[in-house]
């Protein structure tokens, strides 16, 4: 998530200090990824050292405004132009997780999967009802809302649907375990019927 180009377009929008950056962020994308206040104050600096935005005075009550520079206006612009790139994609802490899980032993990848699924499935209930409950009594204000709940339902059905093809492919690898296991013990048997039988002679 690129914290960095979210502040400069709220402060394209209008002037404003960190808190109020903080606030906006938030209320726009209905507080799905809390901003660290450190964080966006840091964010400033680096964007201040950056020529992208200027201090603008403070509001009275100590709090420094920023504003947005020409040269981040030209930033956000191109920021919105071009496409989000999958070259480097986020870590993915449960695809991490059941990576793990499956090359050490003794991990129940099973209950991994079973769990995260239980999870997921609420998590896709609660979306889903906070878009119904949104979508009955929309504003104006709630496309951006609207918009980050249908990413967050269309991800977490691709998360469940990805679960399930993690739990297919478990119970094929057991089989294929289980089938050469049964194949190496047939085998085991036919070598030593001959014995068998020349003990009886």
């Amino acid at each position: 998530m690129s914290i960095r180009h979210s502040l400069l377009a709220l402060l394209q929008d209008q002037p404003r200090y960190g808190y109020q950056l903080r606030v906006e962020f938030e209320n726009r994308t209905g507080a799905t990824w809390p901003l660290n206040i450190g964080q966006v104050y840091t964010t400033l600096d680096r964007l201040e050292r950056d020529a992208l935005v200027a201090r603008d005075g403070d509001d009275g009550e100590g709090h420094v405004v920023y504003s947005i520079t020409p040269a981040g206006q030209a930033e956000v612009r191109s920021w919105f132009a071009a496409p989000v790139e999958r070259n480097n994609p986020p870590r993915n802490e449960l695809a991490i997780k059941l990576a793990l899980a499956v090359t050490l032993p003794g991990v129940d990848v099973q209950a991994i999967i079973q769990a995260q699924r239980v999870a997921s499935i609420r998590a896709l209930q609660d979306y889903t009802k906070a878009r119904r409950d949104t979508a009955a009594n929309q504003r104006a204000a709630d496309t951006a809302w609207l918009l980050v709940l249908d990413s967050l339902i269309f991800q977490t059905e691709a998360e469940v649907r990805w679960l399930d093809l993690c739990e297919a492919r478990m119970v094929q690898q057991a089989q294929s375990a289980a089938a050469a296991t049964a194949r190496k013990t047939s085998s085991g048997a036919t070598e030593d019927a001959p014995l068998n039988a020349d003990t009886r002679r």
